[in-house]
């Protein structure tokens, strides 16, 4: 049976309202930032600007799903209303976020991103309208993986003076919230490659590929996505041992089906809402839970289709409408979404047992209801 603490003098109001006044903090203090960097950069060469300009300009958007779970978090351990440190954390969550944004669609060779060019096609655009030598290609890259480069080294920056002078052997408090942080950033690389080594394996019989499938939609984004920022922000706030273990089983289940309906928002989402092109997900050669379900259950004819055209840059838009149509007709698509709400349901249950407080759990319900049913 789970009991309510009371709300913290000062801290009342509607979860809108305490997200807004956080998310209004968290970008004020980034723009500080980037503003004090930029200046840094600037005493390199004034020409450096367009790598802080690129970076200001993909972290002013996004969801900001991390940061405001890592308030949740923070809010949930007790943290105070009116501490600056979840909106420093928030702000490095946020630019980390930006960095594996940056890296992953250079791996992926996707030239939008929230329906605007991705930051190394950017670069390439302006080497090629301002005619420079050499390759626009080649430019593109250069300055997408520095872009990123810096928002990791930025995001450590802002997140490294909450930690300061922490006893590293210690399991509560900022020594946790530092122990978390830096496994969180291992945890994405290693997701990352092996998204990237099942593109490249191919096909794999259906057991094995379902279950690299998973693997990395739990390490490389569920984890970092939700549990790792509720984690951090509770931890911040000095969380026990046991709400820590409360918030991963809400975490962690939370993050899997916000990423499972990425991974159908990829195939089968407007184009005018995702801000990317409708299938680039399969003209990419996702290897995704929704493909292995698919090859799983297709006969010899379709599954043959479905692999000839997945990975296939040039794939038609009458392509893509059949590739759609047998992640239908095989039930892939069906069975993702029960795969969705087997975890939504996971999470809820987690929830409930929570003991917090009921503004945390009308904050923290709302956002998974927001996370989980979306159209981008």
């Amino acid at each position: 049976m789970t009991h309510d603490r009371a709300a913290e003098p000062g801290a009342a109001g509607s979860p809108d309202a305490v997200e807004a006044a956080f998310l209004d903090a968290v970008q004020h203090r980034l723009l500080g930032f980037l503003a004090e960097q930029e200046r840094v950069l600037a005493a390199v060469s004034p020409e450096t600007e367009p790598l802080i300009a690129a970076i200001r300009d993909l972290s002013a958007g996004g969801k900001r799903l991390r940061a405001l779970l890592l308030l949740w978090g923070w809010r949930a351990a007790g943290g105070g209303a009116q501490d600056p440190r979840p909106v420093q954390a928030g702000a490095a969550i946020e630019l980390f976020q930006s960095a594996a944004l940056i890296h992953d669609d250079i791996i992926d060779h996707s030239d939008t991103r929230r329906g605007r060019p991705s930051v190394h096609h950017r670069f390439a655009a302006t080497h090629r309208e301002r005619g420079w030598s050499l390759e626009a290609r080649d430019y593109g890259l250069m300055g997408g993986i520095l872009a990123g480069d810096l928002c990791l080294s930025f995001s450590e920056a802002l997140f490294a003076p909450l930690c300061a002078g922490a006893d590293p052997a210690a399991t509560t408090g900022p020594a946790r919230a530092r122990a978390i942080f830096d496994l969180m950033r291992t945890e994405v690389m290693g997701g990352q490659y092996l998204d990237g080594l099942s593109e490249h394996l191919g096909r794999e019989e259906p057991e094995a590929a379902l279950e690299r499938a998973l693997r990395v939609i739990r390490y490389k984004a569920a984890k970092y996505t939700c549990e790792h920022p509720l984690l951090i922000g509770a931890s911040l706030a000095g969380a026990d041992e046991a709400l820590l273990t409360g918030l991963s089983e809400v975490g962690l289940p939370l993050g899997e089906a916000f990423q499972l309906r990425d991974d159908v928002l990829g195939v089968f989402g407007e184009p005018a809402v995702t801000g990317k092109p409708a299938g680039d997900d399969l003209r990419e050669g996702k290897r995704t839970v929704l493909v292995a379900l698919a090859h799983e259950r297709a006969d010899a004819q379709r599954s043959r289709e479905l692999e000839a055209g997945l990975g296939d840059p040039r794939l038609t838009e009458d392509g893509v409408r059949r590739l759609r149509e047998i992640l239908r007709d095989t039930g892939a698509l069906a069975r993702t979404e029960e795969l969705i709400r087997e975890r939504e349901q996971l999470a809820r249950r987690a929830l409930d047992r929570l003991e917090v407080d009921s503004e945390v759990r009308a904050g923290l319900e709302r956002l998974s209801e927001r996370a989980l049913h979306r159209s981008s």
